[in-house]
Order: structure tokens, then C-alpha cells, then sequence
């Protein structure tokens, strides 16, 4: 008998659904006459999964004795003696009680596959054992029970269980998943919405590559040679140059824009093993690439182009990224080059990059307004076709005589080439050398610097003009290229200005870089003062040394106005250049006075916000402070009143009423001067490592007694925080929790760790929030709803947010499962973050005192 098949659910969390899913492919299967047990299933109470355990045949379990519980594992004997066709074995990952035959679940799967029997499994993604690290550092537990990666690897099927995490906490709300007592717990712990959206991409990038591996295994067997696009897939093909770390990061930049993009760096060497690439620098390409998650491969082979592109077919890769050449221009007489005959021959499947890196250009330089225009290597073989081509036609046709006609078309023709090639000079030297040669070997009288017959004179005479106007033309031809390629690249450039520039979209460093790279110098600056006789200063610079006392000091300077220049250093330039040169120096200054608005703007819109507040200020002190005033002036005449006799109780209602209204004015008094503070960016908090249950006690005694519950762990880490500031915001939290739960429904303040972060979580049962009011619930002076001018002026949320930042932390609004609202204050654990010791900003009002409001 064969080996089974293994057949595999997988899930990114518990409760999407995987034992759901085995059970009702085993019905399926029976219902085709299959052979099917339960080996071990567990449904966990719930009732949809226990429904289907009906119908079925369900092995005994092994009852075990351990410390004095019993527990039931898997019956391994059993299940071998009873040799189903099918065995289904929930949670693969399990760890089986001491006693068992084996340790680990799998490896009572493994021998029932031995055994010849098909086995159906579930596990969850955070139990595969590579992965127990990135598990814990997402939700901050540590997976104690995992599976080899190989064993979930080596199963014939994999199916993947998905479910989106809204969904899956709509399971968990509903008490599908777990027991009602423990759904809070999970939905504030590990199965919050970013852990789960975290674990879900885990669980989705895994089955991704095992079905790629699949992939390249059906490619392999049936020679598919075309490339299959299914993912990105990018070949970065290398030479041991350096310019191969900035081709390796330009890769990965191009993987993360599309999901599961994959990095392969190659080199190809030659198959003799010699090698003109430095190993050190291969080596340290090798650890860049392995650190940005991608691969690194060395093949051999004689042709690169063609190895280059079979590997990229081998591995059906999408796209491939080239550096440009670093040969020299006359290098390219030999061959087109790697770059070109892989854009070449790649066809429509593979997109090929040709990358600029510093060791083909030092800039974006104009074309050189001097110089040759033809190019080096063709002017050299220009003057070689002028100077030495007439001897050697000479010395050919003195063995071969076709007549003085025929001699002086074939100097012609090779004048011509020389003059296509050099332009004019290589070609009047092939026509002074040639006519020379024509009148002494082949013009009667031979031998002699002398013409005979006029009709040679003449075609003499024509052959030199012929040479010139050809030249002329080449020559004006070369002028005319030169000028179009300089308009072009200036056109480029003043087409860059009146973007770029023109929408504000480019800081001042960013300009002044492009115009460093554009001219090819080292460093630019852009320097300003004030008068005429103010000291320069630096607006902005790139570059390294770039000129900051005076332009002066510069090669190359332009004026901006009077008081304004661009200074660059590293040559000088041309002319000519400077005309785009002055472009840019102007659309300096205008990208500078746009800075300056802007930040001139950002200093308005920060005074308008003071006046709001302000404004918003003055409306509660108008209303929200005069009325707790008037019940404290109403109190006092009337106990100063001589024409009532109060009683005692009485006495004591009206003394009531006044400790009241001080206490909410004192409220009010305290949550504006702390927004004040907030506002005025004084706020300094003095981060020392507590522990959250010395403090969050105290910030209920604003609150009735009994209206709070708490629920803190003695075993949390320590916090690194302001004590002051904590107390502050979890007493606005608290107090605003009570205010609108129900009466009779307790607030929740409940702690817990997760990774490197303190969750403390205030939980109350009211009417809750919509989630497109969450956020503005923390902006000054909102109040959520209906509640009334006499709740306070609406800054206890945002109070409580302002301090939390100060600190380092967060504060959001959740939903609470079943109604009611969460506020979720995220604090970083002592050792986790350090800030700087500074002045504690000391309170202003007791805890006890405080009033929060929506």
C-alpha cells in the first residue's frame, strides 16, 4: 500500500471556519461511498461545527491521566486498526499530553500516512514554526505549540479558509467562536482588527508561495517555456560593479508596488570560472539583497545576454533591471552591448529597465557647447579613412590600372566616407592627400607635380569640390544634430520648471539638486541678504561645499534681482548655458517666496485656530461658567438673608449647591487651561517607568462609588509616562465613560500587554458613537449628541488625546461588542521607547475634580 495524502485547511485565526470546512467535505465524501472516520475532531461548543460531527463515524478517544486530570488525545492504535480510506484529524499543530505514543499530533499524522491513510487537518497560521516571531511581535504572544513548516509543505492540498476580519469579529460578538465571558477579553486582545488583518496577510502570502511553487513544478514538467505573469517577479542582473546596489534597491522599490513582488539578483559568469568582478563586492551585493528579502544566484555562461534571459525565463520572472553600459563609446564597434540585446531579444512577456547609476553619469549634462560634435571614435576613424586610406587605394591601384577616370571616382568615394565619418577637416586631408597622389601616380606626365591636358585639371578640380561641399554638408548636418539634441534637453528642463516648479511641487533643495545634476557641478546654493551691504546667507543648498558667505566665491554665479544668487561650484560654464542657467536661478527665488508664504500661511491658519479657540473660549465662559456662578451667588444671598429662617437641612441643600458649582467650575477652569497649554505647545511630561496599577486607581475618584470596575494585571509590564499626565487622562476617560453608560451598568478600565505596548481599555455600555464621529469626539468643544450646555464645554477628550501624544502614546475610540463605546489608550512599555528627562508640568487640579465630556 502507497503512502496517504494529506489534505490540509488552513486558517489565519480561530473561528474562519476550518473544522467547519473538513466536516463538510467529509460528508461529501461519504456521501460518494468514501471510507471516512473522525479520528479526533473538537468543536469547541459550538454548534454549527457539532452538527456536523452527526452522520459520522467518530473513533473512541484515548483517555490519559495527567497530574491528576484526565484528558482524551487522538487513538493512534485505533485509528490504525480500524484503517479507514479517509481519517480526519483537527489541529495538527496540538501537542499531545505525556504518555502518548507521540509528542506532537503531526507525528501521529505522519504515521498514518505510512500507514496508507488519507488524512484531512486544519491548522492556523500562527502555528507553523518559522513563522512564532513575526506571530509574537504582531500580537504579542508567543505560540507554544507549532508544526514544522515542512510537514504543512509536503501536504498534497492546501486550502486556504478565509475570512475577512470584520466578519470574523461579527462571529465573535455573536458568540460563535468562544463563550460570552470570554468575548470581550479576545476582541480587546489578540483578535483586535489589526492584528487579524496582519495574521490574514500572513496566511494569504503563505499559500501564495506554495502555489507558486506548484506553479513552477507544472511549468517544469510540461516545458513551458513562456512566461506566465501570474505575480512580479524581478531579475536584477549584475556585473560586481558597484553600481549594483543602487540596481538591487531600485528592484525591490519596483517589488513592493505590486503584492508578493519577488527580488532575484544573478551574475553570470563565464563557465571557465574567470571572473573580472570583485568578490567583496559581490558579497556585500549578496547580503543587500538577502536584507531586502530578495535571492541571490550565480550562473554560468559564455553568452550573458542569452544566460540572463533563460534564467528570467527559468524562473518566470516579469520584469529584468540593467545597469547602463560602462564601456567606453568606441567600445561599442564590438557589439550593442548586454543592455541592449536584452531589450532586444526579451519579447512582449519580459519588461526590461535600463538604469542610470554614477558610474555612467555624473549628471543630466547639456550637450558641451564646444568640442566635437561627431564623437570621438568617428572623428579618429574619419582622419584614419582621410590620411591613410589614399595611400593604401594607391598602392592598390598601381597593381591594377582602370584608368583615370575610374581612379579619381574611387579617391572621390573614399574623400566622401571620410567626410560622413570626421567631418570637414578629416575630409579636405583625404582631398589634399588624394589629389596629390592622383597628380604624381596616375596624371600624365607621371612622377611630376604637373598636369598635362586640361581635361585633368578640370576633374581635378571637380574631385576637390566635390570633397569640400560634401564635407560642408556633413559639417552643417553635425551643427544642426548638436543644436537640436541642445534644444531638446533645454526644452526638457524648461518643461520641468513650468511643472514641477510651477504646481509646487518641488522644495527649494529638490531644484536646486536638479540644477547641480543638470550642469554637471558639485554643489549649488541659492544665497540671499537683505541690502546691499547685509551679509550673505544661505536660502538653500545642495551639493557637498557648496558657496555660503558670497556668490563670489562660486564658479559660476547668477543674480537674482539685486539682493539674490545662484552660486554653483565645480566649472565653468559656457555661455550659452547660462541662458537655462538663469531660468532656473528665477524659479529658485519663486519656489523660495512660495516656501515663505506658505509658511507665512501656516502661521495665519494657526492664529486663526487661536482666535477659535478663543472665540470658543468666551461662548463657554459666557454660558457654562456664568450659570455654575449664579447657583453659587443665589446660595450665598440666600443664606445671608435675614428675612428666612433656614433650617439645617435646609442650610445644608444651599451649602450643597455652592461646593457643587466650585466643583464645576474648578472642572471647567482646569479641562480650558489644559487645552490652553495643549494649544500653546507647553505641555513637557516627565517620562518615568510606573506601573499602571499604582496610577489608573487614582482616576476613579471623580466617579461614584461602584459606577467602575478595574481590571489590571499585577503581572504588566512597567510604563514608560508622565504619572501626572496618565492620571489626567485616564480620570477624563473614566468620568466620561460614567457619564453616558446606563444606570446600573458599570465602566470597565481593563490593561493588557501586547508586544511592547500597555493596551488600558475603558469600557462603558451607553448608546455608543458612529465611526464618522469618532475622531471629531477629540476635538475641542464638540459634545457628542444631545448632551446638554451644562455638561461642560466639550474639552475632556481631546484633553485626554493631548496628553496622551505628549507621552508618547495613542488614544482611539472603538466600538464596544453589544453597544457602547471603548477608548483604547495605547502606552509604551518601559524599555521599549526612551525620550529625554524633562520638567514635569504639574497639576493644576485634583483627579477627583474633573469632568469629561463628548
Amino acid at each position: 500500500m502507497g503512502r496517504g495524502k494529506l489534505r490540509i485547511y488552513l486558517g489565519a485565526a480561530p473561528g474562519v471556519g476550518k473544522t467547519y470546512a473538513m466536516l463538510s467535505e467529509a460528508h461529501r465524501r461519504l456521501e460518494r461511498g468514501t471510507d471516512c472516520v473522525v479520528a479526533f475532531v473538537e468543536h469547541h461548543d459550538r454548534s454549527r461545527t457539532e452538527v456536523l460531527l452527526h452522520g459520522l463515524e467518530q473513533v473512541p478517544r484515548r483517555r490519559l491521566t495527567h497530574r491528576g486530570a484526565v484528558f482524551t488525545e487522538l487513538d493512534l492504535d485505533a485509528v490504525l486498526a480500524r484503517a479507514p480510506r479517509v481519517a480526519l484529524v483537527d489541529e495538527l499543530a496540538h501537542t499531545n499530553v505525556p504518555g502518548s505514543r507521540n509528542a506532537k499530533r503531526w507525528q501521529d499524522v505522519e504515521e498514518l500516512l505510512a500507514a496508507g491513510i488519507d488524512v484531512i487537518s486544519t491548522v492556523n497560521i500562527q502555528h507553523l514554526e518559522s513563522l512564532g516571531d513575526v506571530v509574537e511581535s504582531i500580537t504579542g504572544v508567543r505560540q507554544q505549540e507549532t508544526v514544522p513548516d515542512e510537514v504543512v509543505r509536503r501536504a498534497d492540498q492546501i486550502e486556504l479558509v478565509d475570512m475577512s476580519p470584520q466578519a470574523l469579529r461579527r462571529r465573535m460578538a455573536h458568540g460563535n467562536i468562544y463563550q460570552p465571558d470570554k468575548v470581550d477579553a479576545a476582541l480587546s486582545n489578540y483578535f483586535r482588527p489589526g492584528n487579524l488583518t496582519a495574521l490574514r496577510e500572513l496566511a494569504l502570502l503563505w499559500v501564495a508561495d506554495r502555489v507558486d511553487e506548484y506553479l513552477q513544478q507544472y511549468r517544469s514538467e510540461h516545458r513551458v517555456s513562456r512566461i506566465w505573469g501570474s505575480r512580479e517577479r524581478i531579475v536584477v542582473g549584475l556585473t560586481g560593479g558597484p553600481e549594483g546596489r543602487t540596481l538591487i534597491r531600485r528592484a525591490a522599490r519596483l517589488a513592493e508596488k505590486g503584492a508578493g513582488g519577488e527580488v532575484l539578483a544573478v551574475y553570470v559568469a563565464r563557465s571557465d570560472g574567470l571572473t573580472s568582478a570583485s568578490p567583496k563586492e559581490l558579497a556585500v551585493q549578496r547580503t543587500l539583497v538577502e536584507d531586502l528579502g530578495g535571492t541571490f544566484h550565480h550562473v554560468l555562461g559564455e553568452d550573458v545576454p542569452a544566460a540572463l534571459l533563460d534564467f528570467a525565463r527559468g524562473v518566470n520572472a516579469t520584469q529584468i533591471v540593467l545597469g547602463s553600459s560602462r564601456r567606453k563609446a568606441w567600445q561599442y564597434v564590438f557589439g550593442p552591448g548586454v543592455g541592449a540585446t536584452v531589450a532586444r531579444e526579451s519579447g512582449p512577456d519580459l519588461d526590461v529597465h535600463i538604469v542610470t547609476h554614477e558610474e555612467v553619469a555624473k549628471g543630466r549634462g547639456l550637450p558641451v557647447a564646444g568640442g566635437a560634435r561627431l564623437g570621438r571614435s568617428r572623428i579618429v576613424w574619419g582622419w584614419f579613412t582621410g590620411l591613410g586610406g589614399p595611400v593604401l587605394l594607391t598602392l592598390l591601384l598601381n597593381s591594377v590600372h582602370l584608368g583615370l577616370a575610374n581612379d579619381v571616382l574611387l579617391y572621390l568615394a573614399l574623400t566622401v566616407a571620410a567626410a560622413l565619418l570626421g567631418g570637414l577637416y578629416p575630409a579636405l586631408a583625404s582631398a589634399a592627400v588624394g589629389s596629390l597622389l592622383l597628380n604624381w601616380f596616375f596624371t600624365p606626365p607621371v612622377d611630376r607635380i604637373t598636369i598635362a591636358d586640361p581635361r585633368n585639371m578640370l576633374a581635378l578640380a571637380i574631385f576637390v569640390g566635390v570633397a569640400l561641399s560634401v564635407a560642408s554638408v556633413v559639417d552643417v548636418a553635425a551643427r544642426r544634430t548638436h543644436q537640436a539634441a541642445r534644444l531638446r534637453a533645454e526644452s526638457e528642463i524648461l518643461s520641468f520648471l513650468a511643472g514641477d516648479v510651477l504646481r509646487g511641487e518641488t522644495s527649494l533643495e529638490t531644484l536646486l539638486e536638479r540644477v547641480r545634476e543638470t550642469f554637471g557641478m558639485e554643489s549649488a546654493a541659492l544665497l540671499e541678504r537683505a541690502d546691499d551691504v547685509a551679509p550673505w546667507t544661505c536660502a538653500g543648498r545642495a551639493g557637498t561645499g557648496p558657496p555660503v558667505r558670497r556668490p563670489e566665491d562660486a564658479d559660476v554665479d547668477m543674480p537674482v534681482g539685486d539682493h539674490m544668487a545662484l552660486a554653483l561650484t565645480g566649472r565653468v560654464l559656457p555661455a550659452e548655458d547660462r541662458r537655462v542657467l538663469a531660468a532656473f536661478a528665477a524659479q529658485a527665488a519663486v519656489v523660495l517666496d512660495r516656501r515663505r508664504l506658505r509658511e507665512e500661511a501656516d502661521r495665519a491658519r494657526a492664529l486663526a485656530e487661536g482666535n477659535r479657540i478663543r472665540t470658543a473660549l468666551l461662548a463657554a465662559v459666557s454660558h457654562d461658567l456664568r450659570t455654575p456662578l449664579a447657583g453659587i451667588k443665589a446660595a450665598v444671598t440666600s443664606l445671608r438673608s435675614d428675612d428666612v429662617a433656614w433650617s439645617e437641612e435646609d442650610q445644608g441643600e444651599l451649602l450643597e449647591g455652592i461646593e457643587e458649582g466650585a466643583d464645576r467650575l474648578d472642572n471647567l477652569v482646569g479641562n480650558l487651561l489644559d487645552m490652553s497649554r495643549l494649544q500653546t505647545g507647553t505641555v513637557t511630561p516627565l517620562i518615568r517607568e510606573i506601573d499602571v496599577d499604582e496610577v489608573v486607581p487614582m482616576a476613579l475618584g471623580g466617579v461614584p462609588e461602584g459606577s467602575a470596575e478595574l481590571d489590571i494585571p499585577e503581572t504588566l509590564p512597567m510604563v514608560a509616562v508622565d504619572a501626572g499626565l496618565l492620571e489626567r487622562s485616564m480620570a477624563n476617560l473614566v468620568e466620561n465613560a460614567v457619564k453616558y453608560s446606563p444606570a446600573g451598568r458599570t465602566v470597565l478600565v481593563a490593561a493588557s500587554a501586547l508586544a511592547d505596548r500597555v493596551e488600558v481599555r475603558v469600557v462603558d455600555r451607553g448608546p455608543g458613537v458612529p465611526d464618522d464621529a469618532k475622531d471629531r469626539i477629540f476635538e475641542p468643544f464638540q459634545r457628542y449628541g444631545d448632551a446638554p450646555r451644562g455638561a461642560g464645554v466639550g474639552l475632556g477628550l481631546a484633553v485626554a488625546r493631548g496628553f496622551a501624544e505628549a507621552m508618547g502614546g495613542t488614544l482611539n475610540a472603538e466600538d464596544t461588542p453589544g453597544g457602547g463605546l471603548t477608548m483604547v489608550l495605547t502606552l509604551r512599555a518601559a524599555g521599549s521607547s526612551r525620550t529625554a528627562t524633562a520638567p514635569s508640568v504639574a497639576p493644576h487640579a485634583t483627579t477627583t475634580e474633573r469632568q469629561a465630556a463628548r
